[in-house]
């Protein structure tokens, strides 16, 4: 993988999400994918695994229909980890965080989420 295709995968993730497609998420995600959220503060929760993570994501996708993630910034470090700055708004709100995301085989691994707060 060049330092080049995570960015590309990001973009693929970002376009999907903000889709609320969540078998294209799980298109660009390893099987054994580690994702820790937001929330509850302060430390949020951490998911292991495709099912895990499948099910909080989609609930994060119904419970919120008219979510949309902004990308405010990212870049990649070599050719396994990025950073993602953004900004998530739903209805009359947002907040804005950063994500640390690890890449393995062309997929995102893991990514852990913060938020400002």
């Amino acid at each position: 993988m060049t330092t080049e295709e995570p960015l590309k995968v990001l973009a693929r993730f970002d376009a999907a999400i903000n889709a609320h497609d969540l078998n294209e998420m799980l298109a660009l995600v390893t099987d054994d994918i580690i994702f820790e959220s937001t929330s509850p503060a302060p430390d949020g929760v951490r998911y292991e695994g495709r099912e895990e993570v499948a099910k909080a994501w989609g609930e994060m996708l119904a419970s919120a229909p008219g979510m949309h993630f902004t990308i405010e910034d990212q870049f990649a470090m070599g050719d396994d980890r990025a950073v993602v700055l953004w900004r998530y708004d739903w209805g009359d709100g947002h907040v804005r965080g950063v994500d640390i995301d690890k890449f393995r085989d062309g997929k995102l691994c893991e990514s852990l989420a913060y938020v400002k707060g």
